[in-house]
């Protein structure tokens, strides 16, 4: 029996018809401590859920089902107990399976679903909010309407946006498994980037300046997609900076990055710009994570844009570093294998 126990590869514990833990397998010892063995079910498993399932097991002589919540280098860990008679011997079979994955994931979705709720019940709000008033009180008064139309009209666009931002990052992560592998021109990416966005940073009055664009930059990727990660982050650069500030684009290339186990090629937007808290950076690239809500809205963001960056970069079998401090400006690098 003990070799049977010890062939699963899920912690479990044989409690006998006495109430004392006869047999433990090594990872149930692992889970629980080593003199597990000997110890009377109560005493040792302790949760309510369990101990009720357990109970119920031996009185109704049927398989039962418990939640077990414990914890593992500080991290929550959700289990399910499995309850079942052992026959002839009268004992319970416990078995335990780690859910944690799963309940991380159905959080994930609620959240996700929530943020998305949250994000259109803003716009929509305002838009049956102004066409009932033009439907009233403003019916006659051109002043008040073509300005309440302004409004409609930049709230339907954010809709658009955030609409435009689910289905990349949707179609981005559908393809993230499959490895880009069309040579494409990260130098000339950079080139057309900087070009489309020269009229949006005259007006933010921000001077972008590059580095190493001239030469080509040959890399195994998807062009549209490398060209969505350059235009987010350059954006993002000159929405955020502030008037007046600079932001580079830079390209390098590294040969034998540590991080790549092979030649590299870093693509670097760096901006002088207000800067980060570190207490940010490790949640930046998170679903609708926003440092300033009002200013991100106010910005035209979604809070999706990072997401998309990072879920490319993965694709691409990159990284993403993020460095910045409050006051000094911020440094996104990008950084590509040059061969599969």
């Amino acid at each position: 029996m003990q070799g049977l126990l010890d062939a699963l590869p899920r912690p479990a514990l044989l409690i006998e018809s006495s109430g004392r833990l006869g047999m433990a397998n090594e990872a149930a010892r692992r889970m629980f401590g080593e003199s597990i063995v000997g110890r009377h079910y109560i005493t040792a498993l302790r949760q309510p859920g369990l101990l009720d399932a357990i109970e119920r097991s031996m009185r109704e002589n049927a398989a039962c089902e418990a939640r077990y919540l414990t914890t593992e280098a500080q991290k929550d860990i959700t289990m399910i107990a499995h309850c079942a008679p052992v026959h002839p011997s009268g004992g319970i079979l416990v078995v335990f399976e780690d859910h944690t994955a799963l309940e991380e994931a159905g959080q994930m979705r609620r959240d996700f679903v929530a943020n998305v709720s949250h994000e259109l019940k803003t716009p929509l709000t305002a838009l049956m909010g102004f066409v009932e008033t033009l439907q009233g009180a403003a019916r006659d008064d051109p002043a008040t309407r073509d300005r309440f139309l302004g409004i409609m009209q930049k709230e339907a666009q954010r809709m658009n946006r955030l609409v435009g931002d689910l289905l990349s990052l949707s179609r981005v992560e559908a393809n993230e498994r499959v490895r880009p592998t069309t040579p494409v021109d990260l130098a000339a990416i950079a080139r057309n980037v900087v070009g489309s966005l020269e009229e949006m940073a005259r007006e933010a009055e921000i001077t972008v300046r590059t580095e190493a664009l001239d030469t080509p930059c040959m890399v195994p990727g998807d062009a549209d997609q490398l060209l969505q990660v350059i235009t987010n982050l350059v954006e993002n650069a000159i929405k955020y900076s502030g008037r007046g500030k600079s932001v580079t684009l830079s390209l390098a290339r590294h040969e034998g990055h540590v991080l790549m186990r092979g030649d590299a090629v870093i693509l670097t937007v760096a901006d002088t710009g207000e800067g980060i808290d570190p207490i940010h950076i490790p949640r930046l690239t998170e679903r609708f994570y926003r440092i300033d809500s009002h200013r991100s809205r106010e910005l035209g963001g979604t809070g999706l844009g990072l997401a998309i960056v990072k879920h490319i970069i993965n694709r691409h079998r990159g990284r993403l570093k993020i460095e910045s401090a409050p006051g000094q400006g911020s440094r996104f690098s990008v950084i590509l294998p040059v061969s599969q």
